[in-house]
């Protein structure tokens, strides 16, 4: 029999004999138990994160368990407790981590990253932060990456630091907490910004109320939300869409 090979996408430490695995192995003969237990043994440190997972089995059942690591961004997320990046990395900043975590992200992606060496892999790692709105020690990812440039965070670099004491996890999720209040507040300000523009120019073109919502620099979401677009047709051609509230066209006599 060739060697069989089943690929999977497991949660870190959290692999049962459930679909995808049990399915896939219970066909080729061997101790599914066993493999689901080394297979949370490998991804323990992934909690919470969907992680790439070979098992490959030869003709004498002998059995090789290959884990990879998930994407950077999904790494990120895992150290920074958060479950996605900005959606406006500009102007909202979400998280706030410590160099240190930034090395340990850049030590357990080593195989895939560009970089030639840990400072170079470290700036890589900190440039995903910067496109998620993810701060590193207070500052724009982008920030940190200049200071690395000029010397700093160099002997952590170099001794590849990747602990942190229990106080500054706490810091780290304090500055979070921090973080998301200060975005909710911006954004219920723009909402009421946005609400009163649109109000003060009822009955006015869309094009108008927007260019002035815009210059009032209300971000496009929250434009969207409150404005909704116009039909892209007069009412009543071929796949024209309805205006919010108009009433519906009366039914052709036969």
């Amino acid at each position: 029999m060739p060697k069989q090979t089943v690929n999977a996408m497991i949660e870190g430490g959290k692999a049962t004999a459930a679909p995808p695995l049990g399915p896939a192995l219970g066909p080729l003969g061997v101790n599914i138990g066993q493999i689901i237990s080394e297979i949370n043994k490998k991804t323990a440190d992934f909690k919470g994160v969907q992680v790439p997972v070979k098992i490959e089995v030869d003709e004498n059942k002998n059995v090789t368990i290959t884990v990879g690591t998930p994407p950077v961004s999904a790494l990120i997320k895992q150290e920074a407790h958060i479950e996605k990046g900005s959606g406006n990395p500009e102007a909202d900043l979400i998280a706030d981590i410590k160099i240190e975590q930034v090395i340990k992200i850049a030590k357990m992606k080593m195989d895939s990253l560009s970089g030639k060496d840990v400072v170079a892999r470290v700036k890589e790692v900190a440039g995903t932060c910067n496109s998620m709105g993810v701060m590193i020690e207070g500052k724009r990812a982008v920030d940190t990456i200049a200071d690395i440039n000029t010397g700093s965070f160099a002997a952590e670099i170099k001794a590849e630091k990747t602990e942190l004491s229990a106080e500054e996890l706490k810091d780290i999720d304090l500055k979070r907490q921090k973080l998301l209040a200060d975005i909710e507040k911006r954004k219920a300000e723009y909402m009421a910004t946005a609400k009163q523009i649109i109000e003060s120019m009822a009955g006015q073109p869309r094009g108008s109320i927007k260019a002035k919502l815009v210059e009032a620099k209300i971000p496009t979401t929250i434009i969207e939300e409150l404005l909704p677009v116009e039909a892209a047709a007069a009412a009543g051609a071929p796949g024209a869409a309805a205006k919010p509230g108009a009433p519906a066209a009366p039914a052709a006599k036969k």
